[in-house]
């Protein structure tokens, strides 16, 4: 019987050692607090002949001792948790992204190549991977034990989380917030594969095309390509190379283009106002679902490839 799940994952023994860590250091206080306790319990109790004297103690001393000691030990922890914590949240800068989008009741993956799956995500051992999460309807809470990883979705919000699988193998992955009535059923499993076997996967489920350009086909469809189009005749802020950019708003304020904020212009009718442009976007609010907003932002992003023009913006990501 273990203990812990298989430590899966590059962040997972780290954890451990933590966990641990905070385990034997709870027995040690047990062991000082209240094993004494238990035996002046019974050397003190009442009728037996034990000198009963006040001790004479440098108080001070003593006081100063079971102060300090117990700091330390509290901050050289909390140092530790803040530093692992740290690493599991900031995702490494040559990790892949994978899309997931939770949903009453059930994990709704993308990959980038626009292989899509659910309630299963299939990634190569060895390399790091990125999650960028958001919920079509109520908070759910994407957990792999094996991997020691665990990160709310929330509607309305990009979340990310990020995992390097360490061995070959299936691991289960759950919701560990209730979310209603099947929240039990809201189960999937994470493969993990040789990277030759992955490759061979993903071309095998490939439908031939990537979710930039899926993204692409509904930024026409959706008449973006009417106002922020290359040939477009409407003054619309440009799209290429703004991603992760900054871009001026109304009132002398810049804001990083990320995914929450092209999401935020999508949805919020003026929400976001880039300075120089009028405020005629639309929302299209009730038009685009979860995951027609994330290929609309890969398609954002892979017009990052070339140089924007000093005027680039992004209000009208259409």
């Amino acid at each position: 019987m273990r203990l812990f799940p298989s430590e899966a994952s590059s962040v997972a023994p780290e954890v451990d050692h933590l966990v641990l860590f905070l385990i034997g250091l709870s027995l040690i206080f047990i062991v000082l607090i209240f094993l004494p306790l238990v035996y002046f319990a019974f050397k003190y109790r009442r009728g037996t002949k034990a000198d009963r004297t006040p001790p004479r103690l440098a108080q001070w001393k003593l006081e100063v001792t079971w102060s300090i000691i117990p700091l330390l030990l509290m901050m050289g922890v909390f140092a530790w948790g803040a530093s692992l914590y740290f690493h599991i949240e900031r995702p490494p800068a040559d990790a892949f992204e994978i899309n997931v989008v939770g949903k009453q009741w059930m994990w709704k993956v993308e990959h980038q190549e626009g292989v899509r799956e659910i309630n299963a995500i299939h990634v190569p051992v060895g390399r790091s991977v990125k999650l960028v999460m958001t919920s079509q309807d109520v908070i759910h809470s994407f957990f792999i034990p094996d991997f020691r990883i665990k990160q709310d979705v929330v509607p309305g919000k990009y979340t990310t989380e990020w995992f390097n699988a360490a061995k070959p193998g299936s691991y289960y992955l759950f919701c560990s917030q209730f979310c209603g009535t099947d929240h039990a059923k809201m189960i999937g499993r994470i493969t993990v594969m040789e990277p030759p076997a992955y490759e061979s996967w993903l071309a095998s489920n490939s439908s031939g095309g990537t979710l930039a350009v899926a993204g692409a086909k509904l930024f026409t469809e959706l008449g973006c390509s009417g106002c922020h189009g290359a040939n477009s005749k409407v003054r619309a802020p440009k799209l290429e190379g703004i991603y992760g950019k900054p871009v001026p708003l109304e009132g002398s304020v810049f804001q990083i283009a990320d995914d929450k904020y092209i999401r935020d212009c999508i949805l919020q009718e003026n929400h976001l106002h880039v300075a120089g442009f009028q405020p005629l976007m639309p929302t299209f609010k009730g038009h685009a679902s979860e995951e027609e907003l994330m290929e609309l932002i890969a398609y954002i992003k892979s017009l990052g490839r070339t140089n924007p023009e000093e005027d680039v913006n992004l209000e009208g990501t259409k």
